[in-house]
């Protein structure tokens, strides 16, 4: 059976309609951002128990490309792509992790943490690029030119984009924030070949101006505006679902910046409600750094206005964000979610992450900012004990070591590190040893009884 999408405008006044194939982020006609639409009346017709059993036969496969994350789904992510064209390191199938001990610290019977880290760049970002570059390798071999793929990135990004266009053979350029990522994120297009831009400014300031580059000579962007990077993305939720044999958990809590990911998480699990696949729907939480709010913000006043804000410096660089640009896409999933969005302040995500490593986890700052967010609702008993939670964790703590070595040595700024675990500097002495090897016993086993303490 042969299935088909299409870019179609967000705006239901116009709905203008493209090939998934052109060059398009923005609609002609209104300016709105473009989705892609799927024939689910087609996709109906195949039963909601032979696509779980579909998906579930194609987990982790040598069959190319299905053993993908993304790929498994193809025909509900890009049914027309050729599976030659494909550009794919077996993206996603990342763990959910069971975050028992963590979460009986804080009064949750059922808490689970998805390893989007597990990825082949170390983010999440590997699921939407994996659709994208897969779409310019096949405008490429139908003769459309496109001299070259460019993103504005706080690092995630444009490590994902470099590395699936060095696999592809296609030029990437790459516009950062200069001295606003991390080294680990700097160096990771940098060894893939990409063209990096290190540009003194914010990464709003980067967006604006890869828009720019974008509007002429078939730059092609690849920034979360452009709705191929979500259709990869929106797997995330599907998989969950599956991981859980095809049960949705009561809530998600998911950290937000320029608020693509939320917006792929919803538009999957819709997806898979229209296809009679879910019964019901989890509440969807997003949670913001206090100082890069915008979402928030409006959330308090009901979405009634947005106003940009200047992001301010924070620890979650990769959420550094005062005008994120699914903004619209977002809100609409929150409405469909029963959403709540959430903010943590640096020290709340910085004692969140380091609260949850010592349960066996290893968290980047943003997931600090999921966590920090979770312990709120927690506190206040919005979220309830014997809920189900899922926390997606957006990228592996390895890319942030500057921030994790900071933390433990109490370097970072309006950050007191309640949870700091600096190594004990002792003379070759067993008597010495002996005497801080037991007093550090002692005071592990009374720090894992006294819960974290975050205020609302």
């Amino acid at each position: 059976m042969k299935y088909k999408c299409w870019f179609q405008c967000i705006n239901p006044e116009c709905a203008k309609t493209y090939d998934i194939f052109e060059i398009v982020y923005r609609c002609h006609d209104c300016g709105e951002l473009l989705e892609v639409v799927h024939d689910v009346d087609r996709l109906r017709r195949v039963s909601p128990e032979s696509w779980k059993k579909l998906f579930d036969k194609r987990v982790r496969s040598t069959q190319w490309p299905y053993g993908s994350g993304v790929w498994n789904r193809k025909e509900v992510v890009l049914p027309s792509l050729s599976d030659e064209r494909i550009v794919s390191m077996y993206e996603g199938n990342s763990n959910l992790f069971w975050a028992e001990r963590f979460g009986r610290q804080i009064g949750l019977e059922d808490l689970w943490v998805k390893q989007c880290g597990n990825s082949h760049t170390g983010s999440f970002k590997d699921l939407g690029m994996t659709v994208l570059v897969s779409v310019v390798n096949e405008m490429c071999a139908k003769g459309i030119k496109i001299p070259a793929v460019a993103c504005a990135s706080t690092g995630d990004t444009s490590a994902a984009l470099a590395a699936y266009c060095a696999a592809a053979g296609i030029p990437a350029v790459v516009l950062l924030p200069r001295n606003k990522v991390s080294l680990a994120q700097l160096v990771q297009p940098i060894a893939n070949g990409a063209l990096v831009l290190s540009l003194d400014t914010d990464f709003d300031g980067c967006m604006a101006m890869v828009q720019k580059i974008t509007e002429r000579e078939n730059i092609y962007l690849a920034n979360s505006m452009n709705s191929l990077r979500i259709e990869g993305q929106k797997t995330v939720g599907m998989e969950i679902v599956q991981q859980f044999d095809w049960a949705v958990p009561d809530t998600i809590v998911i950290p937000g910046g320029n608020l693509g990911n939320v917006s792929a998480l919803g538009k999957g699990l819709l997806l898979m409600e229209q296809l009679g696949m879910i019964a019901k729907r989890p509440r969807i939480v997003v949670a913001q750094a206090a100082r890069a709010n915008p979402l928030y913000l409006s959330y308090l006043n009901g979405f009634k206005d947005f106003h940009p804000v200047q992001a301010q410096k924070t620890l979650a660089s990769a959420i550094q964000i005062g005008n994120p640009v699914s903004f619209k896409k977002a809100v609409r999933m929150l409405k469909e979610f029963n959403g709540i969005v959430e903010q943590a302040t640096e020290e709340e995500l910085a004692d969140a992450a380091a609260l949850a490593d010592r349960t066996g986890m290893f968290n980047c700052p943003h997931t600090g900012v999921a966590l920090a967010a979770l312990l709120r609702l927690r506190q206040r008993k919005v979220i309830g004990s014997h809920e189900r939670v899922v926390v997606i964790s957006t990228a592996h703590g390895l890319k942030f070591t500057e921030f994790k070595a900071g933390y433990h040595q109490k370097t970072l700024a309006d950050v007191r590190s309640r949870y700091a675990n600096a190594p004990v500097e002792l003379p070759n002495d067993l008597d010495a040893v002996r005497r801080a090897l037991f007093e550090r016993i002692e005071r592990m086993q009374a720090d894992d009884k006294v819960l974290p303490a975050i205020e609302a």
